[in-house]
């Protein structure tokens, strides 16, 4: 009724409609108008909505008068301005008090648009109760309003309930609004403890675009206690991540398989002083593992040799990655040393107290003679006891079992293919014996066997009397079972003068229950008959041994990288570090002379290694080379890499080239985090060409280079 009776109102003569004004009187006669004692269910806010409230002539109104007012009231409120203000006010208030965000939402948003924020108590009270939400819209309202007092009222923007908001968003898995609270938090120095930040950090990383985000925050993180750090000021400290919230975001990258972004993060830690504990020094060894940087991860082999029995199961999974390296570089010495070393470890090392559980110990990073090169803080045997780390390592090379590391059917059938290649039995024979004493397998006292008789399996058949041989002469007891394998195969195959010799070997060796020839022909024929036929075939023979599965796997699936590839890759990652760029190079133009595919990692040193020289240039002409083997099929790049590569053209001003990426990451549906850019952009080009048209173009370079900065403006939403 109120609504129709408001209309009637407006649609007499004495109004006349202005765009800017609003409604205004038309003459100068009175006129009344008589509104109902009902007014209280005509609600503004919802129903009607002025341009312009101060500009409308104000309608004096009782519940039971005409009242009459000339036009000269330009100026004049309206009085049921103030109503509104009051009703909305306490609408408001009681919604809050009862917590009905709906109700609060509608009555705040409709107190804004008429009167502007209401006092700073209830704009805290409103965010307050849209954070404690659990449902993604009020989140994300509370998130837009944040946004909002930022431009308008920054003033009232409060760290604790900003602190709230990021929080409930990351629980919620909107890692993108969290990760732009957070910043704003940043921005304006309003930083929770670490506590509470790393409870944030561990919600986001939760998921692939969350590690995103948490990772690019936390460089930004780093960045601010620098900058604070190098100007002395007093509170640095309250801005220096902790090892926890390193260990979450690394963790993270390891998991979603995040390598080059994960040694930016590591190289972040000498920066910033912040010291890695044994959880740390795991996660590093993964990272460097999947970067394929060996001699990065030896340089923490001696710190953490020196670690008590009872830290051994903390550390298995770096031994894995160690041995991992070693096969991967087809360094079977260096893998050999290391397995004697894992079977060695519980009788060099037994249970005590560390004595230098509080000594922490440096490991550079790149080369020892690098004066100016970052040096890892490490602390091997700290262990957080209030961590939320919860590590799920691979076990496939180096397992836990029974108080002690022991090594994999993986692990074994690697040793075995590459003792086996390189034809040195003996040296494998030794190294089996000396496993089997330790027990650091999971077959125990059977090991040597087992291996004998896989190999028999898969056709070995030299190779496995090699290793029986070498069994005999070191005085190791070898089963019946064994000898009986290897002779059956040899009657099986018609190999007499082998099953002779054997034969021979088993008297020898007192086995009086075959003292005939004839005995164990019998023996032989019988065990053939029994069987299968197809028992000789090593794919009927694996649910008794994942040995022989193993061997068999290891045999199909060889290094789809070459070791030499590694080898080079290494170089490259040396010269990088140490600023070396032309030695880089040219390790890099000897891989592609010798045929050597360059990889993924190939690339990330090498861009690395250019923007550390702040050598942009040169990077484009890497692109080059990087999107002619993507063509060809021979590489997939990484979001981490388009990352780098979108920075650096950025800080190069290769406007075309930066474009050109972000093409390819739309293409691959990977995500771009255009808060990264967008301030990048505005620290070093904010003003170019902002006021330049493509008509004011001076040249053909300049209008294509404009064309692309405009366009770029526009992804990334500055204008």
């Amino acid at each position: 009724m109120a609504l129709l009776l408001m209309k009637e109102i407006l649609g007499r003569p004495y109004f006349k409609r202005n765009s800017s004004l609003g409604f205004r009187v038309a003459s100068a006669f009175h006129w009344t108008v008589f509104i109902s004692t009902k007014y209280r269910e005509f609600n503004v806010s919802r129903n009607f909505w002025l341009p312009a409230v101060s500009d409308v002539c104000c309608i004096q109104y009782q519940s039971s008068s005409i009242q009459y007012f000339s036009t000269n009231v330009g100026s004049e409120r309206l009085c049921w301005e103030v109503s509104s203000h009051d009703v909305l006010l306490k609408k408001l208030k009681i919604a809050l008090q009862s917590r009905e965000v709906d109700e609060a939402w509608v009555s705040f948003s409709d107190f804004r648009k008429l009167h502007g924020f209401p006092e700073d108590s209830l704009v805290h009270r409103m965010l307050t109760e849209l954070s404690y939400s659990s449902n993604p819209y009020w989140l994300q309202k509370a998130c837009d309003l944040v946004l909002l007092i930022s431009k308008e009222k920054s003033r009232l923007l409060q760290g604790d309930i900003l602190t709230k908001l990021s929080l409930s968003l990351a629980r919620s898995q909107l890692p993108d609004a969290a990760t732009m609270i957070l910043r704003l938090i940043l921005e304006n120095h309003m930083l929770p403890s670490m506590n509470i930040l790393r409870l944030v950090i561990m919600h986001l990383v939760k998921t692939e675009l969350g590690i995103h985000l948490a990772s690019n925050f936390l460089a930004q993180l780093c960045e601010g206690f620098l900058e604070l750090r190098a100007n002395k000021s007093n509170h640095a400290e309250l801005f220096k991540p902790d090892t926890m919230i390193f260990n979450l975001v690394l963790d993270a990258c390891v998991r979603f398989k995040l390598a080059f972004k994960a040694q930016q993060i590591i190289e972040l830690m000498p920066q910033t002083g912040v010291v890695a504990d044994a959880h740390s020094i795991i996660i590093i060894a993964q990272i460097h593992e999947m970067n394929g940087q060996r001699d990065e991860l030896k340089k923490y082999k001696d710190h953490v040799d020196q670690v008590s029995s009872k830290f051994i199961c903390h550390y298995r999974q770096f031994y894995d990655s160690l041995l991992s390296l070693h096969f991967k570089f087809n360094d079977i010495d260096a893998a050999a040393e290391l397995v004697g070393h894992i079977c060695r470890y519980h009788e060099c090392l037994p249970i005590q107290k560390d004595k230098n559980s509080q000594k922490i110990f440096l490991v550079p990073i790149g080369s020892h003679n690098l004066k100016d090169g970052l040096k890892m803080q490490i602390q091997p045997v700290l262990l957080q006891k209030d961590t939320v780390l919860k590590m799920e390592s691979k076990q496939e090379l180096v397992l836990f079992r029974n108080g002690k590391l022991v090594l994999g059917n993986r692990a074994l059938a690697k040793l075995i293919k590459e003792f086996k290649r390189s034809g040195n039995i003996n040296e494998l024979s030794k190294l089996l014996l000396e496993i089997q004493k330790a027990s650091c397998s999971l077959r125990g006292s059977n090991l040597c066997s087992d291996v004998i008789e896989a190999c028999v399996r898969l056709g070995w058949l030299e190779f496995a009397h090699d290793i029986l041989d070498d069994m005999e002469s070191s005085g190791a007891p070898v089963g019946v079972s064994t000898y009986m394998s290897l002779l059956t195969v040899y009657f099986k195959g018609k190999m007499l003068r082998e099953a002779k010799t054997l034969l021979k070997q088993m008297r020898k060796a007192g086995m009086p229950a075959f003292s005939s020839d004839k005995m164990v022909l019998t023996t032989c024929l019988s065990d053939m008959v029994d069987n299968n036929p197809m028992n000789n075939n090593a794919s009927n023979w694996t649910g008794k041994s994942g040995l022989v599965e193993s061997l068999m796997q290891e045999m199909k699936h060889e290094n789809t990288i070459p070791s030499m590839a590694f080898e080079m890759n290494s170089s490259i990652c040396y010269f990088c570090k140490a600023k070396m760029i032309e030695d880089a190079i040219k390790t890099y133009r000897r891989m592609q002379e010798i045929k050597i595919q360059p990889t993924l990692e190939t690339f990330t040193n090498l861009v690395r290694g250019y923007s550390s020289l702040r050598m942009y240039r040169d990077i484009t002409i890497l692109w080059g080379d990087i999107k002619r083997s993507m063509e060809c099929g021979n590489l997939s790049v990484s979001r981490d890499l388009y990352e780098h590569l979108l920075i650096d053209f950025l800080r190069g001003g290769y406007f075309e080239r930066v474009m050109e990426v972000i093409d390819y990451m739309r293409k691959h549906n990977m995500f771009t985090d255009k808060w990264m850019y967008r301030t990048e952009f505005l620290r070093l080009h904010k003003n170019l060409y902002r006021n330049l048209k493509a008509s004011e173009a001076r040249t053909e370079v300049q209008r294509n280079r404009l064309r692309y900065v405009l366009a770029f403006r526009k992804w990334a939403d500055i204008d």
